[in-house]
């Protein structure tokens, strides 16, 4: 039989390493998984956090180098596999992966969440060949060209105020008359003059071929229909939760979130959720590494009331 962990760390984002650093540092017995190359979820496609208490300015990548090699010198790094199922045995939760099973008195699910697609006629077809979803990752292909960023919040703005440094010209195109994201991010994008926003439109087709040339919108006002020549389209209209795997270990909300206050804590006694998977207001950096400190803490509460 296999060994028995005291705690399993799904997920390997901020949440995540917060946990895995909570769980060595309260000297748990702690697994750590995660699919990914390199630790820090989606704040590696951030090209510049500047909310992040201390270290204004840093990179995505930056920050999450850090962190990873924060939990690596205190002796814990992930083991590297896709997780597929999670069982909840009782006293017992039993995690399985493509090549193993492992066994844990209580998981910490910090598996973050996914990019949310428009699917509208051509962003399949031409994802990778002007459509994308991480301006970060792709932007340096558009230099002095021609983009158009598609949403309202945070990420929508910075993807243009990156944008803006390297295209031409970059579009912002938002289905309401105001943005959602943070007035000292609204104020930034409209210092850049290259910048411009298209109100009240929604996004119908991407154009092309073997590569994008156009953005069919639609006024959500008056139904007058456009079409913007770019060369890029760079999505961002939200994120959706990765836990459509968990079936029932755990209930969710309607959206797919689970539900969980502060401490961490679902319905399910013994699993614990942090991260951008649970129901919370504000979805950041640093309310994530607070959610992975909380669900350790909730677990070694968990793991002394129940030895």
């Amino acid at each position: 039989m296999s060994e028995l962990y005291d705690i399993a760390i799904l997920g390997a984002g901020p949440a995540g390493i917060s946990a895995a650093i909570y769980a060595v540092r309260g000297r748990l017995k702690a697994l750590w998984l995660d699919n990914q190359f390199v630790e820090g979820g989606q704040v590696l496609n951030t090209y510049e956090v500047d909310n992040y208490p201390g270290l204004p300015g840093i990179s995505g990548m930056d920050l999450g180098e850090a962190m990873g090699n924060h939990a690596e010198k205190l002796g814990i790094a992930p083991v590297r596999g896709k997780v597929l199922a999670v069982e909840n045995a009782g006293s017992e939760k039993i995690i399985r992966t493509k090549n193993h099973e492992y066994r844990a008195k209580t998981v910490v699910l910090a598996c973050g969440a996914s990019h949310r697609t428009l699917d509208i006629p051509g962003e399949a077809e031409l994802s990778g060949m002007g459509v994308s979803y991480c301006a970060t990752c792709d932007g340096a292909f558009f230099k002095n060209k021609r983009a158009v960023v598609i949403g309202g919040g945070n990420i929508a703005v910075e993807d243009a105020i990156f944008l803006a440094r390297i295209c031409e010209k970059v579009y912002v195109v938002h289905r309401r008359d105001e943005f959602r994201a943070d007035r000292i991010l609204q104020d930034s994008l409209r210092s850049c003059e290259n910048v411009e926003i298209i109100w009240d439109s929604v996004a119908v087709e991407i154009q092309g071929t073997e590569q994008v040339t156009g953005v069919k919108l639609s006024n959500v006002k008056t139904g007058q229909e456009t079409v913007i020549h770019t060369d890029g389209v760079f999505i961002a209209v939200g994120i959706i939760p990765n836990t459509q795997w968990l079936g029932e270990l755990v209930p969710m909300d309607e959206a797919g979130y689970i539900i969980a206050g502060e401490e961490g804590i679902t319905g399910t006694p013994g699993i614990f959720a942090a991260g951008d998977v649970r129901t919370k207001m504000l979805r950041q950096v640093v309310t994530a590494v607070a959610d992975g400190a909380n669900a350790v803490v909730s677990a070694q509460k968990y793991l002394i009331e129940n030895a």
